[in-house]
Parts: C-alpha cells; structure tokens; sequence
C-alpha cells in the first residue's frame, strides 16, 4: 500500500537539488570583461561560463522534475490514507449507532 521508499527518493532527490545549487552558486557571477585581454578571449570566457551554467541549469530543472514527481507519488499515498481513515471512522461510527443500547440496571430501592 504505501511506498516505503519514497521518502528516501524525495530526501536524496533534495540532497542533490542543494549539491546543484551550491556547484551553481560556486561559478560566480558572470565574467565581466578584461581589458587587457583581446575581444575573442573574452567570448570565450564567456562562452565557457554559459556552458557550466546551462548545464547546472539543465540538471537542476531535471532534478526538480523527478523531485515534483515523487512529491505528486507521496501526496497521492496521503490522500489514499485519509480516503482510507474516513471509511474506517464511517464504519466505526455506523457500528456504534446500530448497536443495541441497553438500558441500565437499576436497584431495587427501599420504599
């Protein structure tokens, strides 16, 4: 019934989400350009730079799919559970109404 392992998904899958956005954090602000080098050596700083990034990028919005997906898979075993709860408290309550109710015992008193 429910997927034990699904918590261990959404913890890993978060794990790596973090390790992205700190490798992504670690690249640093876009390079600006140097002066003192020449115009096509700037590009190519800046062409390396767009790769790192797009590629992080690219993994990061990857991870937060499968991340998402498993969050949708562990919502839907809630809602299942709850669906579950409210069948069992409305059996639960028909059983206690049907049951006969007594009457209590009385003693029998002095007069």
């Amino acid at each position: 019934m429910v997927n034990v392992g699904t918590g261990k998904i959404i913890y890993d899958l978060r794990k790596k989400i973090q390790e992205i956005q700190v490798d992504l954090d670690q690249l640093g602000p876009f390079p600006s350009n140097i002066p003192e080098m020449n115009d096509s050596t700037n590009l190519l700083r800046s062409n390396e730079y767009l790769l790192k990034a797009n590629d992080k990028k690219t993994e990061l919005l990857s991870v937060y799919r499968q991340y998402s997906e498993s969050l949708e898979v562990l919502l839907s075993l809630v809602f299942d559970i709850q669906m579950d709860l409210k069948e069992i408290l409305k059996e639960q309550s028909s059983m206690i109404s049907n049951q006969p109710k007594t009457k209590p015992k009385t003693k029998p008193g002095k007069k």
